[in-house]
């Protein structure tokens, strides 16, 4: 039943007053197998901790803890033109970013190309053609007919890669829905490069960026109070600035131990081992038909992805069952297609403000044909709310883990991605847990003043990505070039630019 700390939300008036009782029993069966009660958000959280520690290690752990060579915050004086690239899930985004004379001010032109399915399971030599030739599309429209210098790019890659260098990156397997054959365990950049020189292109890479690192950089770049950066999206994840000196794998280079290093988390694959973590059996579905198996075991609890696949599963399950309790002598068969449904499906429904759920109603009716009772509405609309609780809760076990690692009470967390930004209660879920886990006083967990305070990013893909970009330059100009792999050209590319 629901557990402490994750009290039911309240119901409308008498909606559920009419719901039979076999309704009633799946909806408590589905309340024991969602909820996460507060004792179980800390366990989670402890063990969270501790494998972001492992992760550091020279053995490592499950969390990747990928150090990015991002190795400082912005001042706020950086100054010039970059162009950002980033290459999302969804969408292939590419921005001009002008960082002006003003402290903190920039300038922003930018354009979005659709990422076509295809190139999703396609060849490599697809995928870095495309990129390339979006880019192309971009220089000319915005610079037609001008004469270009070396453009440093930053280029926004959220995909796990391991970087011995800024300027490099070595995907460690593909996320988000990708599946491109003879991409991962190699060096992303030099097929980038040479897409780019085929094109004649005046772009130089300047640093591969995690989007993730990239909301850190660039809510710090307003916000001093900024310490961690989230992505609530497609795909979950978070960045934060850790010491050189607490980085066991980096200690053959001798880095000063004081000197600041932005670790990308990639913390999607924490548990997967399946130690803490709640599972249920939709969630263990959804692990064995995924392209990737046993990983990512945290992001398909919580991320946007799968929660219209966990909210489909169930359905499917409470209409196939024996004794079937909803949707009896309906025509399912659209309901039986594989991630038809998506996380704007279940905020649609969060958000249906009418008492009889007619919103919801209609919603089932356009989008798959079944003409859902009112008790059965009442239960798709808990179930919703289950899903999206549970995805909020656990979202926050991971930031939390990082505060407990770095004994931090008070800071700002810039969060960016389509949950966080349009899923209905997220963020005022994701304090109440907080507030829970870390034991805050009883007036806080409002998501507003709180000690740990969860905002809304800056643009991390694109502003936060010309930022490393120009941190980066700026570390060559003074001579800190450890984990730059071509610093030279980058020193040709800055001389370009400033003619």
């Amino acid at each position: 039943m629901v557990g402490l700390g994750a009290k039911k939300p309240p119901s409308r008036k008498g909606s559920m007053a009419d719901v039979p009782q076999d309704l009633l029993s799946q909806i408590e069966r589905l309340e024991e197998l969602f909820v996460v009660p507060t004792e179980k958000l800390k366990e989670i959280t402890d063990h969270f901790a501790k494998e972001l520690t492992k992760g550091l290690t020279v053995e490592g752990g499950t969390i990747p803890m990928n150090p990015t060579w991002c190795m400082g915050f912005p001042d706020g004086n950086e100054t010039g033109t970059f162009l950002a690239l980033d290459m999302g899930g969804t969408n292939l985004r590419v921005c001009e970013v002008t960082l002006t004379e003003e402290k903190g001010e920039f300038d922003i032109i930018q354009s979005k190309y659709k990422m076509p399915e295809e190139l999703k399971t396609g060849t490599a030599d697809e995928l870095w053609n495309y990129v390339a030739d979006c880019l192309e599309q971009f220089v000319e429209y915005h610079h037609e007919n001008e004469k270009l210098d070396q453009l440093p790019l930053g280029f926004t890659f959220s995909y796990p890669a391991t970087q011995d260098y800024i300027d490099h990156g070595v995907l460690q397997r593909w996320t988000k829905g990708f599946d491109i054959d003879g991409v991962e365990g190699k060096d992303v950049v030099p097929p980038f490069e040479a897409a780019l020189a085929a094109r004649g292109l005046p772009i130089k890479l300047t640093a591969l960026v995690n989007d993730t690192t990239g909301t850190l950089i660039a809510s710090a770049y307003t916000d001093t109070a900024m310490k961690v950066g989230c992505i609530f999206g497609t795909g979950c994840n978070a960045a934060y600035m850790e010491n050189c000196g607490s980085i066991p794998k980096l200690a053959h280079m001798n880095l000063d131990p004081n000197l600041p290093m932005a670790i990308n988390c990639e913390y999607g694959a924490f548990d997967n081992e399946h130690v803490v973590l709640p599972r249920t059996p939709f969630d263990i579905i959804i692990d064995k038909e995924s392209p990737r198996p046993g990983q990512q075991a945290f992001e398909k609890m919580i991320a946007g992805l799968y929660l219209g696949e966990i909210f489909r599963l169930v359905l499917l399950d409470l209409h196939t069952q024996t004794e079937c309790t909803i949707f009896v002598d309906q025509d399912v068969s659209k309901l039986k297609k594989a991630y038809s449904l998506d996380a704007g499906f279940l905020a649609a429904i969060e958000e249906d403000p009418f008492e009889n759920l007619s919103e919801t109603e209609d919603l089932f009716k356009n989008t798959l044909g079944i003409l859902a009772k009112k008790p059965e509405l009442e239960l798709i609309r808990r179930l919703a709310e289950l899903i999206g609780t549970r995805a909020a809760r656990l979202s926050a076990c991971g930031v939390a883990a990082i505060a407990k690692k770095k004994g931090w009470e008070e800071f700002h967390v810039g969060a960016d991605g389509s949950v966080f930004n349009k899923y209905p209660h997220f963020k005022l879920r994701g304090a109440q847990a907080l507030k829970e886990i870390l034991d805050w006083p009883e007036s806080k967990g409002k998501g507003k003043n709180d000690p740990i305070e969860i905002l809304p990013a800056e643009d991390g893909s694109g502003v936060g990505a010309a930022l490393i970009a120009a941190l980066t330059l700026k570390r060559v100009q003074d001579g800190n070039v450890a984990g730059i792999r071509d610093p030279e050209s980058l020193l040709k590319a800055m001389k370009l630019q400033k003619k």
